[in-house]
């Protein structure tokens, strides 16, 4: 059987040019609702001219078939979790856990450091869970809520959510990304992490400090929506407790206990449909069908929810934007999106065309500081091409790590470079699987909230400010590093 042949640049380049073009015409002709059909027959097109290069190349169907297969695969997992979350979201807006947060979130939150605020609170969550996704689909939606109650921007508040969801989830032990990355490049968990400081603390320290800019201007001017009403419209509702933040409580303690998300984000999905039961029967019964009786129509207000999310009937357009959403099927969009962009990545990386790209930008790569910026280039554009953060990391950290052992340079600083350039950078890509679930979750297109998703920018930039500061670590020769070992010394890290 005769081996395919290697893909020129120009046909590489050919899908990625074709892709570019369709994605800038939907966003053109359709803005907003680029991402509910046109972006995914754009991939799905691409996904086309890619197999016809692989073909021509002589690849085969079944191979390339089963590419798109395994690709999509390794999906399922975020699938069962956008799922999962589409009925948590549903079941907390029923149970009142949400309305709860946002009228907490009302009364205590300060207009002028709010943007900061949703920061740090996103921030310190995420470090303590290790998800991004979690916390967007939990406190994220009631900021977001929050953010309108008081007038303030709710494209601002989704980069303040992003922001410090992405500073947490990148530090924290328990992320999943945060462990690939240092086991692809081939060093430790907490050398990865600490070396990660270099570029993430003052991305950080910068961006709360632009919040802090945005919510004194903003703050200031801004006049709560009705403020008042909206809180008497709430209590008249749904029944408001405290008690009604458990399943909040329960959601964050199983992350935190590493239980995966999608067990975790489920259980704290049925807690919130039996708070509903218990709690809210007036506004179940105000929505069930009164012909079911009050046991059926609590069972079907409840499963609808669920499914299909809840749609408040009231004459306040505020309260209904705020408490109407969720469910299962809210998330079938990005399911769609996720889909379609992993078969184009999936053809991509099978027919041997992304390699092609990322060989040539290897090339270009001559000096140390060249080839950090290269990684971290190629981690933002995989995201862009492939649309998944996983496949952002494994495969330039697959691909460069020979080169960063032949050039003598320590495992973390690919680790680093393929954080800096692909964890961060995946939520700022609509059709990324990252930045498509953001969209689902806080209802802002990221081309909106990427300008002020300012960490995402800061980090990848920082860490090519860094390699053209010098700032890297070398491997010490194997006779010293036994020998440091032996004595118990620490290894030096080498500015250059």
């Amino acid at each position: 059987m005769l081996q395919p042949r290697q893909p020129s640049l120009l046909q590489a380049l050919v899908p990625i040019a074709v892709l570019l073009l369709l994605l800038f015409l939907a966003v053109y002709y359709f803005g907003d609702d680029s991402s509910s059909g046109p972006n995914q027959i754009a991939l799905l097109l691409c996904a086309g001219v890619a197999t016809v290069m692989g073909r021509y190349n002589g690849y085969g169907r079944e191979q390339i078939e089963q590419a798109i297969v395994r690709g999509i695969s390794l999906t399922l997992g975020a699938i069962l979790i956008l799922l999962a979350v589409g009925s948590l979201i549903g079941s907390w807006l029923l149970s009142g856990t949400v309305p709860t947060m946002i009228y907490y979130g009302l009364k205590l939150l300060n207009p002028d450091y709010f943007y900061l605020s949703c920061s740090i609170i996103c921030a310190i969550v995420a470090l303590s869970i290790g998800s991004s996704w979690t916390v967007a689909a939990t406190i994220g939606v009631a900021l977001m809520g929050v953010a309108s109650g008081l007038g303030l921007s709710e494209v601002i508040c989704a980069g303040a959510i992003v922001s410090g969801a992405y500073f947490g989830d990148k530090l924290s032990p328990l992320s999943d990304t945060t462990n690939l990355a240092p086991a692809v490049a081939g060093t430790d968990l907490f050398t990865h992490i600490r070396f990660m400081l270099y570029s993430t603390l003052p991305s950080f320290s910068i961006t709360l400090v632009l919040f802090l800019i945005l919510g004194l201007q903003e703050g200031r001017g801004a006049q709560p929506v009705e403020l008042d009403a909206l809180l008497g419209s709430l209590s008249m509702q749904f029944h408001i407790a405290w008690y009604l933040l458990m399943p909040l409580g329960i959601t964050l303690f199983l992350a935190f206990r590493k239980v995966p998300a999608f067990p975790a984000i489920g259980i704290g999905a049925l807690f919130g449909a039996l708070m509903a039961v218990l709690f809210q029967q007036d506004f179940i019964q105000a929505q069930a069908d009164p012909n079911l009786g009050e046991i059926g129509g609590t069972i079907t207000v409840v499963w609808k929810a669920m499914y299909a999310g809840v749609s408040l009937d009231t004459p306040d357009p505020l309260l209904k934007d705020l408490l109407s959403g969720g469910g299962m099927g809210s998330m079938l969009n990005t399911i769609w999106l996720i889909i379609s962009a992993m078969t184009f990545g999936s053809v991509m990386e099978a027919t041997g065309l992304l390699q092609r790209v990322v060989q040539s930008l290897l090339k270009a790569a001559k000096s140390v500081a060249g080839l950090i910026i290269t990684t971290i280039s190629t981690a933002f554009g995989t995201n862009l091409i492939a649309a998944d953060q996983y496949i952002a990391i494994v495969m330039p950290g697959r691909m460069f790590k020979p080169e960063y052992e032949k050039r003598n340079l320590a495992p973390e600083n690919l680790s680093r470079a393929v954080e800096d350039g692909g964890t961060c950078t995946s939520a700022l890509i609509p059709w990324n699987t990252c930045g498509a679930y953001m969209q689902s979750v806080l209802l802002v297109n990221p081309f909106d909230y990427a300008l002020y998703a300012f960490f995402n920018w800061l980090t990848p930039l920082m860490g090519i400010l860094l390699a053209l500061m010098g700032v890297k670590r070398f491997q010490l020769p194997a006779v010293q590093t036994k020998n440091n070992d032996e004595k118990g010394e620490e290894h030096v890290v080498q500015p250059r």
